[in-house]
């Protein structure tokens, strides 16, 4: 069996690679084009029914800013007041 030229033909299976753009194993070496963004087109690529845009919307991930937002919303935006009524109350 044969390990020089030959065997070089074979190695054509992957045809996809990491996309720049959007991180995911979607674009394609031979067409240069993801199949997931769009990349390098300037625009995202549009995702084709409600089922797509809801695997990637906003709450799919760890929303690290969001959950503060949120915590902060429900106690009415209070953020250091309390700490400094408390400072008020010790002098």
């Amino acid at each position: 069996m044969s390990k020089g030229t030959s065997s070089f033909g074979k190695k054509n299976k992957r045809n996809h690679t990491l996309c720049k753009r959007c991180g995911s194993m979607s674009y394609h070496k031979q067409k240069r084009r993801c199949s997931s963004c769009g990349y390098p087109e300037a625009k995202l690529r549009n995702p084709g029914s409600d089922k797509a845009i809801r695997r990637r919307t906003t709450g799919t991930g760890r929303c690290r800013h969001l959950k503060k937002s949120f915590r902060a919303f429900k106690a009415g935006f209070k953020g250091n007041e309390i700490v400094n009524k408390l400072k008020a109350k010790k002098d």
